[in-house]
């Protein structure tokens, strides 16, 4: 979920062209077994990094924000004071930074769900205090969405910065929203029961996860790209079980995270099955290939490198090694 800077080229490309010529993978990846950096933390989800370079990651069981060096694990707390998760799962559900400050999405603490908090995004300032700068939960209720609701504040889960501002997912309304620093709020574009995820933002190319409907099958696992042109979204490959989140990575490729197997019975937003999730990779067919298996709940991917992070929601952090191919084009 992190704002990269990309060449200009691979925008021009995916608009111009259908995913049947899209980029082949240069090289076939090697991805060493997962390693456990991080463990502990309180209702990880979001992810993103930041510009010293470190690892931020949202822990909604606490209202933190916390600090992880990648390389050697070491954590500190960020910020503290957001709105801790209310129902089990939202809170502070992902963050970015822009102008070298972080932005922090909050989600499902309202009084819909029996909260009192605000559903939005605030801004850490000075001593990791925080304020609110967009009352996204307000507005939903003043804008809901055309298909059908069970929250009226929405789920939202991934934020990342975009043209002076920031781009929102709400994969229970079904839209992505556009919000300005000074609190301003529109729709950026809405789609049918797809349940739109995780975000990455090259310039003005957009690459949106989509999990799907329940019960979240690989074929409705998709990564879309938007535009403020292309608001219906362009498919570019599928085949990830309840797809969480996208990044680039090694040059331009595309990788995604997928959750895993959704439990039979389980109401809408309940987690995968332990242990069923996988990291992907587009490959030049509209496929999602998967680099790795069984991995535990993943929430996020950041991408530093030729290393891949995946946060948890069982509280760890895992590095993979993507391999020499990756090293090549890095």
């Amino acid at each position: 979920m992190t704002l990269r800077s990309h060449s200009p080229i691979l925008f021009s490309f995916v608009l111009a062209v259908s995913i049947s010529t899209a980029p082949t993978v240069l090289a076939k990846w090697t991805p060493s077994s997962p390693d456990l950096l991080v463990s502990g933390l309180a209702g990880a989800s979001g992810s993103t990094i930041g510009p010293d370079g470190a690892l931020y990651v949202t822990e909604g069981a606490t209202g933190t924000i916390t600090r992880v060096h990648p390389r050697s694990g070491t954590t500190r707390t960020f910020a503290t004071g957001l709105p801790p998760s209310v129902v089990g799962i939202g809170g502070a559900i992902d963050v970015a930074f822009l102008g070298g400050t972080a932005y922090v999405l909050v989600t499902l603490v309202g009084p819909d769900v029996g909260g009192n908090g605000v559903v939005g995004i605030y801004r850490v300032d000075e001593h990791q205090s925080v304020s609110v700068i967009a009352d996204i939960g307000a507005w939903a209720i003043a804008n809901p969405p055309a298909t059908a609701f069970d929250v009226p504040t929405g789920v939202q889960y991934a934020i990342d910065a975009y043209d002076g501002g920031f781009l929102v997912t709400d994969g229970h309304h079904n839209r992505v929203l556009r919000v300005t620093l000074d609190g301003q709020i529109s729709e950026f574009a809405s789609f049918g029961n797809i349940a739109p995820t995780g975000l990455a933002i090259a310039g003005p190319l957009v690459l949106m996860g989509q999990a799907g409907p329940v019960p979240h099958l690989p074929e409705e696992g998709k990564v879309l790209a938007l535009s403020a042109t292309l608001k219906t979204g362009l498919e570019l490959a599928s085949g990830g079980p309840l797809l969480v989140d996208v990044e680039f990575g090694c040059g331009d490729h595309i990788f995604a995270l997928a959750q895993g197997e959704f439990p039979p019975g389980n109401p809408p937003g309940s987690p995968a099955l332990p242990n069923t999730g996988s990291l992907l990779e587009m490959d030049g067919a509209g496929r999602l290939v998967e680099l790795l298996g069984d991995v535990n709940l993943p929430t996020s991917l950041e991408i530093i490198g030729d290393t891949a992070y995946i946060v948890s929601l069982a509280g760890d952090i895992w590095t993979v090694d993507l391999g020499r191919g990756c090293r090549r084009e890095a």
